[in-house]
C-alpha cells in the first residue's frame, strides 16, 4: 500500500514508536540529533547508506552532486571525488577572505534531495528520529524533502518528542505535507536497579549512544554516576570514535565527549575550536553560533585572547550573513571592550564598516559611518611594522573602502582603489602570499568595470577571473548577463550551462538559463528549466510569468491558466501575468474581461508595449476603431516598430472611412 502523505509521529512514547515503526516495510531509520555528527547528521546518515550503491549503479548522478554528498557526509570522500573545488573551498583558513552565503546550506539540501529523488528506486520508508534536536541544516533539508519528494515513492516519517519545538521550516512543512499522529509522551521515571553494576552498565550504554537516547532509565543511570566516572566513560568513547577517523564525528559526538571528559579545558577546547573552524569554512552558521558561544563560555579574554577573538569574529561573520547584524555589532563592541589588541580593533573596525554598508536593514545602513570605520581600519593597518603584513592588510581594508565608494555612487574612485591595491600586492607579495585576496580583487575589478558600462572590457576581465578559478559559478552568472547585453545569447547560454553544472541548485541559475533558451527558440528546454525553478521555489514569481507565457504560446492553455492563477495568488498586481490572463480571456470569448485585464496591467506598467498593442488589436476586432488607434499611438510613443505603425495605419484608415 502506497502512502499519499508523509507522517509525523509527535509525542509518541518509545514503546509505541517501536511498535509503529515495526509495522513499516524495512524502513531506513536514522537520527537527526545534532550531537551525533553536527550539521547534516540525518542527511549524512542517509547518504552513507545510499551513496555506495549509487556509486556502483549510477556514478554520473553521484558525481553531479559531489559537493552536496561531501558536505553532508565527508567520510564518503573515500568513494566520491570533488570535481568542483574553487579558490574559496580550497583556501586555507588563515587566508580565507570570502565566505558562503546563508542560503548555501539550503542549496546543499536541494542538491541532496535531487540526488535522492533521481537515485531511489521503488517505494521506501525513511524514518527520522529526534527531529527536535536537528541542526538547522537538517531541518531545512527535511522541510525540502517533505515538499519535493512523492510520499508514494519515499514515505518520510518524522518523529519528535512531546512538548518539543521544531525549527520553523520543518514545523511548517510538517503541517503542510504530513499527517500528524500525536501522543502524550511519558512522564514516568523508572526506578534504577539496586545493583550498582547494572546502573553502570546502563550509564555506559547511554554514553555509547553518544548521550542521545531519550530512554529515561538510561539518563537516570548516567546522572547517578559520580562525575569522575562519567568523565572516564566520555574519554573512552571519544577515543573509540577518534579511531574511526570520520570528519563528521569530530564536529559532533567527539566534541561532546571531549568537553565532558577529563580534560575539557585542554583537549576539549581544542576539539571545539577545530569543529568551530570547520563549520565556519563550510557555512554551517547555526553550528558556528552554538560552538562559538561555548568557546567564549569556557575561555577568558585575560588568558586566551586569541581564542576568544577567533570565536567572536566567526560568530560575528555568521550573524552578519544571517541578517542578525545588530548582534554582530554587539560582539564587535564587546571584543573591543575586552581587548587592547591592535589586530582586534582593526578587524572589528572593518567588520563594523561592512555591517553599516551591507548587512544592516536598509533604514539603518549608514555609508558615512561605514567610511569612518573602514578608514579607522586602514589607519591601523598603515601602522603595521612588517611591510608585507602592512601591504596585505591595507589592501584588504581598502577593498572595503572601494565597496563603500561604489555604494556612494563613485565606481570610478572604487576602481582606482582596487587597481592601487592590486599594484601594491604585486609589488610586495608573491602570488602565494596574496592568497585568495588577489582573485577577490580581480573579481571586484570586473564588477566595477561592468558597472561603469565598459561591457566588452568587463567580459575580458571575467575571462581572466574564470581562467584562474574555473569552478566558481557566480562568475558565469555575471559574465552571461554581460554577454546578453552584447547580444551574444549563444555564448551566454554556454555560460548558463556551465553555471547550472557547477552551482548548487538555486532558482535564479535555471531561471536565467530558461529565459535565454526561450530567446533562442528552445521552448522545450526553457519549460524544463522553469519547471525545475518552481520545484526549487514554488514562490518564484518570475518562473510563473515566463512559464505561463511559454505554455500559452505552445498551446497549453490549461497549463498557462494554472500558472496565471498561482502567480496572481502570489502577486495580484503582476502586469505580465495579467496580460497572459487577458490573452486567455480573449481566446475564451470574453473580450470585455480581456480588455479589463489589459487596462489593469497598463495601469501598473504604462510602458508595456505588448499590452498596448494587444489591447489595440482587441479594440480593433471589436469595432472600437478610435480606441484601437489610441492604443496604437501609445505603443508607437514607446517603440518605432514598423509592424505596429502598419497596424495603426490600417486602423486609422478604417476609422476615417467609417466617419460620415
Amino acid at each position: 500500500m502506497t502512502a499519499s502523505r508523509h507522517l509525523w509521529l509527535h509525542g509518541i512514547g518509545p514503546a509505541e514508536r517501536v511498535r509503529r515503526l515495526a509495522e513499516l516495510d524495512a524502513p531506513l531509520v536514522v537520527s537527526a540529533h545534532r550531537r551525533l555528527r553536527g550539521p547534516y547528521t540525518a542527511a549524512g546518515a542517509v547518504l552513507r547508506e545510499v551513496v555506495p550503491g549509487l556509486v556502483a549503479s549510477r556514478p554520473r548522478l553521484v558525481q553531479a552532486h559531489d559537493v552536496e554528498v561531501l558536505a553532508a557526509a565527508p567520510e564518503l570522500g573515500r568513494l566520491v571525488t570533488s570535481r568542483r573545488e574553487t579558490q574559496t573551498s580550497l583556501a586555507d583558513p588563515k587566508s580565507r577572505t570570502r565566505y558562503y552565503p546563508h542560503a548555501y546550506t539550503t542549496r546543499i539540501a536541494h542538491g541532496i534531495t535531487t540526488l535522492l529523488k533521481q537515485g531511489m528506486s521503488g517505494p521506501r520508508t525513511l524514518v527520522i528520529e529526534q527531529a527536535e534536536h536537528a541542526d538547522r541544516t537538517d531541518a531545512d533539508w527535511l522541510s525540502i524533502m517533505l515538499r519535493r519528494i512523492d510520499p508514494s515513492r519515499l514515505n518520510i516519517v518524522v518523529c519528535s518528542a512531546a512538548d518539543s519545538e521544531l525549527a520553523p521550516p520543518l514545523s511548517s512543512a510538517l503541517q503542510l505535507y504530513a499527517d500528524e499522529v500525536a501522543g502524550a509522551g511519558s512522564s514516568l521515571t523508572p526506578a534504577l536497579p539496586d545493583d550498582p553494576h547494572q546502573v553502570r552498565a546502563l550509564a555506559r550504554a547511554y554514553v555509547a549512544g553518544d548521550c542521545t537516547d531519550d530512554d529515561p532509565l538510561l539518563v537516570a543511570a548516567y546522572l547517578a554516576l559520580p562525575v569522575p566516572d562519567r568523565s572516564m566513560l566520555h574519554d573512552a568513547r571519544a577515543d573509540a570514535l577518534d579511531a574511526r577517523d570520520e570528519v563528521s564525528l569530530r564536529i559532533g559526538a567527539i566534541v561532546h565527549h571531549r568537553l565532558h571528559g577529563t580534560d575539557p579545558l585542554g583537549v576539549g577546547l581544542d576539539v571545539l575550536d577545530a569543529a568551530l573552524e570547520h563549520c565556519m569554512m563550510k557555512g554551517y552558521y547555526d553550528a558556528v553560533l552554538e560552538y562559538g558561544a561555548r568557546v567564549l563560555e569556557l575561555s577568558s579574554w585575560d588568558t586566551e585572547p586569541e581564542r576568544c577573538w577567533l570565536a567572536t569574529t566567526k560568530m560575528a561573520t555568521a550573524m552578519s550573513v544571517m541578517a542578525r547584524a545588530g548582534e554582530a555589532l554587539a560582539l564587535f563592541d564587546a571584543a573591543c571592550a575586552a581587548s587592547p589588541s591592535v589586530a582586534v580593533h582593526m578587524q572589528a573596525a572593518y567588520g563594523r564598516a561592512m555591517l553599516y554598508t551591507r548587512y544592516f536593514e536598509p533604514e539603518r545602513r549608514d555609508l558615512l559611518l561605514a567610511k569612518m570605520w573602514v578608514n579607522n581600519a586602514i589607519a591601523i593597518a598603515a601602522g603595521i611594522a612588517d611591510e608585507k603584513r602592512k601591504a596585505y592588510n591595507v589592501t584588504f581594508n581598502e577593498n572595503g573602502l572601494a565597496l563603500i565608494e561604489m555604494h556612494l555612487g563613485d565606481p570610478e574612485k572604487a576602481l582606482q582603489i582596487v587597481d592601487a591595491g592590486l599594484a601594491r600586492l604585486d609589488a610586495q607579495l608573491s602570488e602565494e602570499e596574496q592568497g585568495q585576496h588577489r582573485w577577490v580583487l580581480r573579481y571586484n575589478r570586473a564588477q566595477l568595470i561592468a558597472r561603469l558600462g565598459q561591457v566588452e572590457q568587463a567580459v575580458r576581465d571575467y575571462d581572466d577571473v574564470i581562467a584562474t578559478d574555473p569552478n566558481h559559478s557566480d562568475y558565469y552568472l555575471e559574465r552571461a548577463a554581460l554577454l546578453r547585453q552584447l547580444g551574444d545569447n549563444e555564448r551566454a547560454l554556454a555560460d548558463y550551462d556551465e553555471l547550472c553544472r557547477l552551482a548548487l541548485p538555486y532558482p535564479e541559475s535555471f531561471y536565467n538559463r530558461g529565459d535565454t533558451k526561450a530567446e533562442l527558440g528552445d521552448i522545450e528546454g526553457a519549460l524544463a528549466d522553469f519547471d525545475y525553478v518552481l520545484e526549487l521555489d514554488p514562490e518564484f514569481l518570475d518562473g510563473y510569468v515566463n512559464r505561463a507565457a511559454l505554455r500559452y504560446e505552445s498551446g497549453d492553455v490549461a497549463g498557462a491558466a494554472a500558472d496565471v492563477a498561482t502567480g496572481l495568488a502570489l502577486s495580484p498586481a503582476e502586469p505580465h501575468l495579467l496580460c497572459t490572463q487577458a490573452l486567455l480571456a480573449a481566446d475564451d470569448g470574453r473580450p470585455h474581461d480581456a480588455a479589463a485585464h489589459y487596462e489593469q496591467a497598463l495601469a501598473l506598467d504604462p510602458a508595456m508595449v505588448g499590452a498596448w498593442v494587444n489591447l489595440a488589436v482587441l479594440h480593433y476586432e471589436q469595432g472600437r476603431l478610435d480606441e484601437a488607434v489610441r492604443c496604437f499611438d501609445r505603443a508607437l510613443e514607446l517603440t518605432d516598430d514598423p509592424d505596429v505603425a502598419a497596424n495603426r495605419s490600417l486602423a486609422h484608415a478604417e476609422l476615417v472611412g467609417a466617419r460620415p
